[in-house]
């Protein structure tokens, strides 16, 4: 009993915190922490990059992902929202490390083979080379929730939400993590939040209107 509500205080701090570092409405409130996560069927993938994505000079980072969000907000359709997406992606993940990228292509092999323990070996190497990488902190948030280990996962979405508050994976992966378990409403807002930071994003608007409907009830 005594570990299963440290278990809980741990998890409420790291969600306390994870919402701070990307603040949601103001509904959003944490008055208690979450149980364990309910069991159903296996959750929806995460929101990961593609597979191939555009070659992006380095330059100003910070000044480009600035233009792309403002372009991804007004984009007219689905595919100029991708184009950008993946220019956004290309940002993310460039490390300006040859070492990190190294590790980084081996991680994409061990993920792909679902050795996740070497996945997780290899980017604690990238993070302790890169500790700013926000892309390392998702990719193991990522890993971490496939494993689901969301208690570890919510911990690394917090340190992506730090040094990259518009990372729409992150923050759809952190109410991913709140629907596991059964926090239904600031699951919708943290997936309001990431559908307004990306509004084509991909299968949000589903899982928005069902979860806008279960805890908001039906349209009269």
């Amino acid at each position: 009993m005594a570990m299963k509500l440290a278990m809980s205080l741990r998890f409420s701090i790291l969600l306390a915190g994870a919402l701070a570092l990307a603040p949601l409405p103001a509904a959003a409130q944490i008055v208690d922490p979450p149980g364990p996560p309910s069991q159903k069927a296996e959750p929806p993938e995460p929101v990961q990059p593609p597979a191939e994505l555009p070659k992006t000079p380095r330059g100003d980072a910070v000044r480009g992902l600035d233009f792309l969000f403002e372009a991804l907000k007004v984009a007219p359709d689905a595919d100029s929202a991708k184009h950008i997406e993946n220019r956004i992606w290309a940002l993310w993940l460039a490390s300006g490390s040859d070492t990190a990228n190294l590790l980084m292509s081996r991680v994409k092999i061990a993920t792909d083979r679902k050795d996740y323990e070497l996945a997780v070996k290899l980017l604690d190497s990238v993070i302790e080379l890169r500790p700013d990488y926000v892309e390392a902190w998702n990719r193991r948030a990522t890993i971490f929730y496939l494993q689901k280990d969301y208690e570890r996962s919510m911990a690394d979405i917090r340190y992506v939400l730090a040094l990259e508050p518009r990372h729409f994976g992150a923050i759809s992966g952190l109410g991913m993590i709140l629907q596991e378990y059964g926090d239904d409403k600031r699951a919708l807002d943290a997936f309001r939040r990431a559908i307004a930071v990306h509004p084509h994003l991909q299968r949000l608007p589903e899982m928005i209107k069902t979860l806008s409907e279960k805890v908001e009830g039906r349209d009269i």
